[in-house]
């Protein structure tokens, strides 16, 4: 029985469980397999690189994953939690997590093999581990990692989309360019979809001994709610050293972009229509915006009154302190895919670097806040009549962190963000309409967070700050 003949059945059941699946909640009509290719073919385990097709009961667009499924007779004790079935005879999982098949994957990066339409591409003078067993990293949610040692780490996209990857594409010309500021990357695997250029993964230098951002601003805010007495700046933990290295790192990495790539200009009033038009809709489905409407409406507004055009390049697209890194030696940004929901075009199109200070704003904001709902019952708190000592700690905290971010900004770039405020502000509302959308969708204990910087934002709009 061959591998397509058996496999897509099983898949039917076990895809919607895994965490990287990007369509929790709808019903899988079927499974196809999209292309098969071989990658070991004699003795244990067979290895396949398989390209699924999934389509759904609701008619909704094609999506297309990818595995890398490998088979054995009898599977040892540690690879039971990735089991897929029995096909043709053998146990079929989930290649990533055996070490072997890893190890394999590695080294055909190293040495640049060509199986069928994938390629293994490694970067010229790349330094690739060697001689360590592959470990899965289980800290993503729509992509599965694998390092090895302190030296290499695989990024395998479990969703493919025709093209080339944001992430791929920006890290190559980050490298270019001899960008410290991203981990330097080692190599791709690359192929085809439907005649066009895909991504498969990516691998690069392990960011060893760091810490992620979002942990190191949530224990901030921790360490200033447990001192009863003390101001942001006067605890032990305070992150606005921090946040103004960041601010730097991130003007840094702009710079590196306009460098690398392409610039150019888009017209204020287009990008307030997108934001009337992300807003009509977002109201519809979130009814809590709909008291905020009018004002954010009007702040949209004094964009589109601006003259002139506004500069744009590549930027992240999807900026906040869970995409940072803090190593010894200064901070990292990683994963530039962009919004994952936005389509591919959207994702790679020039824009505002305004979009990834904001974004990083609206981090900040959600590192105290978030914390804050740890501490005390968002009913509380989200009431703008209601500021407890916590509420004014969680707002100091963050507005001290903002301003670092773009003090630091500026001291790299020489322009302060703060001096587009029509702008910034326009962005933020429209990242935190996102975000209201998102939390009530998928996290509505979370919903309060971006309301409440709604109605911050627009007061602040109103008061002419």
């Amino acid at each position: 029985m061959r591998l397509d003949e058996e496999l897509p059945e099983l898949l039917r059941e076990w895809l919607p469980k895994q965490r990287w699946f990007a369509a929790k909640g709808r019903q899988v009509r079927s499974v196809a397999i999209a292309a098969a290719t071989p990658l070991c073919t004699e003795g244990e385990p067979l290895v396949d690189h398989v390209l699924l097709a999934v389509d759904f009961a609701d008619h909704s667009p094609v999506q297309h994953y990818q595995l890398i499924v490998a088979r054995r007779a009898h599977l040892r004790g540690e690879l039971e939690h990735v089991v897929i079935g029995v096909v043709d005879g053998l146990v079929a999982y989930d290649g990533l997590w055996d070490p072997g098949v890893t190890e394999w994957l590695l080294d055909a990066i190293r040495t640049g093999r060509t199986v069928g339409d994938i390629g293994f591409i490694p970067e010229p003078d790349a330094q690739i581990a060697e001689g360590v067993p592959g470990r899965v990293l289980g800290v993503e949610q729509s992509n599965t990692s694998v390092s090895w040692g302190e030296q290499s780490i695989l990024k395998l996209f479990r969703r493919v989309l025709p093209g080339v990857n944001p992430d791929l594409e920006l890290h190559r010309a980050l490298r270019s360019v001899g960008s410290n500021e991203v981990a330097a990357l080692q190599g791709a695997v690359e192929g085809v979809l439907h005649g066009e250029p895909v991504t498969f993964a990516m691998l690069q230098d392990f960011a060893a001994n760091s810490a992620d951002g979002w942990a190191m601003a949530q224990a901030s805010v921790r360490d200033l709610f447990a001192e009863g007495d003390l101001r942001a700046d006067e605890v032990g933990g305070d992150f606005a050293a921090e946040s103004s290295r960041l601010g730097e790192t991130i003007a840094v990495v702009h710079a590196e972009l306009r460098t690398a790539l392409a610039t150019g200009e888009v017209q204020p009033r287009a990008l307030s229509t997108a934001w009337h038009e992300r807003l009509a809709a977002s109201v519809h489905e979130v009814p809590a915006l709909t008291e905020h409407a009018a004002a954010i409406h009007a702040v949209y507004d004094a964009v589109a009154a601006l003259p002139g055009p506004l500069p744009t390049q590549r930027v992240h697209g999807d900026l906040h302190l869970g995409q940072t890194l803090r190593t010894p030696q200064g901070w990292l940004v990683i994963d530039f895919e962009g919004e994952p929901a936005a389509p591919l075009a959207e994702r790679v199109r020039p824009d505002s670097a305004m979009r990834d200070v904001a974004g990083m704003l609206r981090s900040f904001d959600y590192a105290a806040f978030h914390q804050l709902s740890q501490w005390e019952h968002s009913a509380d708190w989200a009431d703008p009549d209601q500021e407890s000592q916590l509420v004014w700690r969680a707002r100091e905290w963050a507005e001290r962190n903002r301003s670092a971010f773009c003090d630091g900004y500026a001291l790299r770039s020489g322009t302060d963000p703060r001096d587009q405020a029509v702008v910034l502000r326009a962005f933020e509302l429209d990242k935190a309409v996102y975000e209201a959308v998102y939390e009530s969708r998928f996290r509505p204990a979370w919903a309060a967070i971006p309301l409440a910087s709604i109605r911050r934002l627009t007061a602040e709009a109103q008061s002419g700050v």
